[in-house]
This record gives C-alpha cells, sequence and structure tokens, in this order.
C-alpha cells in the first residue's frame, strides 16, 4: 500500500484534464514560442517595405526636400524654432502611422495566434524560485537553455546560409554602388532588402513551426498529473465517492419512508409472494392506477406488513409482480401493457370487497 501511494504523489505521468488547461490559462501559463512572435514581426515588416516603402519615401522626400529647398528662409528664432519641429514630427509621423500600425497589429497576431488574450496578475508576482541558486543553475543549463542554445546555432547556419547564397551572386552589383547615381541607389537597395527579407521570412517559418511545436510539447508535460492530483480533482469535481454514497443511501432512506407511509393509501398489493411487492392505488375517475410503494426482499416484506395492519387486500401474482416492478416506477401510472392484468386483480378485489361489505341475508323460514 505504502508503494501504492507513493506511485500516487510522484512522477506525472497522466494526460491534464481540462480543468487543470483551463486553470493554467486563468494562471498565464500558456504556450508561447518567441519564434513565432519574431516571425510575425519580420514578416509585418517585409509586407511594410513591399506595399508602403514607395509612399512612405516620396513624402518624406517631399517635405524634407521642401525644407531644403527654403532653409534661406526659414526663421530659426523664438518660437520658430518649436514649430518647425512640430512640423517636421506631424510630417513623419504621418507618414509612417499606417505602416507602424500593421507592425503592431503583426505583434498582437504573433501572440493570438498562439493563444487567446489572457489578463492575469499572477504573472507578475515575485517568486522565490526565480533567485534560487538552484533553480538559476537549471535554468542556465535545463532542457529549455539547450533547446535555446541549439535553436540560435540553426538560425544562425540557415539564416546567414541563404543569405551568403542570395547575396555572393550581387558582390558585383553591390560593389558598384559607389559608383551610380544616387538616386538608383534606393531602388536597388529596395531589392535587395526585399530578396532578403523573403528568404528570411521562409527560413524563419520553419524554425517558429518547430519552436512552436517544442514549446508546446514542454508546457503540455508541464501540465501533466499524477495520479493523486486526479484523484483529488475527481473529488473536487465529481464529489467524493463516499459522500456521494452516503448521499444516496440518505435519498434512498427518505424514499424507503415515502413509500411506507403511502403503503395504507393503496387499493392492493400484488406480491410475488415475498421477494417482490408493488402497491397500486386506484380510485374511481382516475385514467390507471398509480405505483405508490414497490420493493424487494426486505422492502417487500415491509409493505407486505404495512399492508396487513392497514388491511390492504394482498394478492400473489409472481408474473405480474415482477413486471410491474421493472417497468414502473413510484408515482406513476402503470404501463399500457399491464392495463388488463391489473384491471383484473383490482375487479377481483372490489368484488371481495362488496362481499365482505354486503349485510347477510336473513333465512327464509
Amino acid at each position: 500500500m505504502a508503494d501504492d501511494d507513493n506511485a500516487d504523489s510522484g512522477d506525472k505521468t497522466e494526460d491534464p484534464s481540462q480543468k487543470r488547461l483551463d486553470e493554467a490559462l486563468k494562471r498565464g501559463d500558456v504556450v508561447k514560442s518567441q519564434e513565432v512572435n519574431t516571425w510575425f514581426i519580420v514578416a509585418g515588416a517585409t509586407l511594410v517595405l513591399m506595399t508602403f516603402s514607395g509612399g512612405m519615401s516620396t513624402e518624406l522626400a517631399v517635405t524634407l526636400r521642401g525644407f531644403l529647398a527654403n532653409a534661406s528662409t526659414i526663421s530659426m528664432d523664438g518660437p520658430a524654432l518649436p514649430h518647425l519641429f512640430q512640423k517636421i514630427g506631424v510630417e513623419v509621423v504621418a507618414a509612417v502611422a499606417v505602416p507602424f500600425l500593421l507592425l503592431m497589429l503583426a505583434a498582437l497576431g504573433g501572440n493570438l495566434i498562439q493563444h487567446k488574450l489572457v489578463w492575469s496578475l499572477e504573472v507578475l508576482a515575485p517568486k522565490f524560485s526565480k533567485i534560487s541558486p538552484a533553480a538559476g543553475f537549471k535554468r542556465l543549463f535545463g532542457k529549455q537553455a539547450l533547446a535555446s542554445f541549439a535553436k540560435g546555432i540553426v538560425k544562425l547556419v540557415l539564416v546567414g546560409g541563404v543569405l551568403t547564397a542570395l547575396m555572393w551572386p550581387e558582390r558585383a552589383r553591390i560593389m558598384a554602388l559607389e559608383r551610380i547615381d544616387p538616386a538608383a541607389i534606393l531602388p536597388l537597395a529596395k531589392t535587395l532588402a526585399l530578396k532578403l527579407l523573403g528568404a528570411v521570412v521562409a527560413m524563419m517559418a520553419i524554425v517558429a513551426i518547430a519552436d512552436y511545436l517544442f514549446q508546446y510539447q514542454q508546457w503540455y508535460e508541464r501540465q501533466k498529473m499524477s495520479l493523486r492530483e486526479l484523484k483529488e480533482e475527481f473529488k473536487q469535481t465529481e464529489g467524493d465517492p463516499a459522500i456521494k454514497g452516503k448521499i444516496r443511501q440518505m435519498r434512498q432512506n427518505r424514499q424507503r419512508k415515502r413509500m411506507i407511509a403511502a403503503v395504507p393509501k393503496a387499493s392492493v398489493v400484488i406480491t410475488n409472494p415475498t421477494h417482490y411487492a408493488v402497491a397500486l392505488r386506484y380510485e374511481r375517475g382516475m385514467e390507471a392506477p398509480i405505483c405508490v410503494a414497490k420493493g424487494v426482499e426486505a422492502l417487500a416484506l415491509k409493505i407486505r406488513e404495512v399492508a396487513g395492519e392497514h388491511s390492504i387486500p394482498i394478492v400473489e401474482n409472481p408474473p405480474l409482480a415482477r413486471a410491474l416492478h421493472a417497468t414502473v416506477e413510484v408515482d406513476q401510472t402503470i404501463p399500457v401493457e399491464h392495463y388488463k392484468a391489473v384491471a383484473e386483480v383490482i375487479g377481483y378485489v372490489m368484488r371481495l370487497r362488496r362481499a365482505v361489505s354486503r349485510p347477510p341475508q336473513k333465512a327464509a323460514h
């Protein structure tokens, strides 16, 4: 028995319940891969560069060209300088507002695609385990740290290799940038940047997917439960089996007392003769007889005893008693298929009562 207890409280080998997963979400313990966030940001930056770089550069160029062209007429004295900076700031913000908003949405999307929005202050609460030397050593040399190190090496090799393969054929054009017209540098730089970013997005997608699967596996392992935890949770959610048994016994006792109290109101008790007993009540105007009590063994004997004490007719009909006990519940009318058999029994009881209550006739002289 001691070994069983140790096994229950030892390794967490059981899959987590839905309640355990919901509690982890409330605590802010969710699956989160930083690589997925990074991929969304890089992909968003690539989209912004492809879509808005021309418009942003044009707007900023027009604004700055105007300042440079009219530099001699722009006043820098007194309140004019703050007004100048304010105007430049408004122009710059107007040019980059939409791209910046898209980058924010990309960063938010990187979190929302991994888990739903969570508001929890528990993650901000101080934990002594974070300043523990043993915990710090485990973080530095644990599975998570080794995985992060391996992930960094893979990213470096993949991204570095791809960038080298893409840029090596372009080395002549890059070296010639110092000799071409400055106006042609930006289009070439944009082309090369998009080429590089596209390759980086593709490579980082593979890294992000692999890292998310690893983070999910680690998170799922943290949520696993021991047998003892499963039992405790079952007791909390479904109730202690011992308590449920006592409640069920109390309900049965109450129902038994209620049935025994209803036996005196019965019209007839049909028995097996001792194993089954079903008490039926019927009055004129009722659609069908109603079962007021039923039971087997000891309860059947008690029903017979109470019926005898209150002069309730007891009719022995084993097949009918078993059939009624199996098909009718207390306070319900009997099934249609038993109408005929029960009607014969009640008819017999009524004839018996009339015969008993009829006054004896005087003998003729």
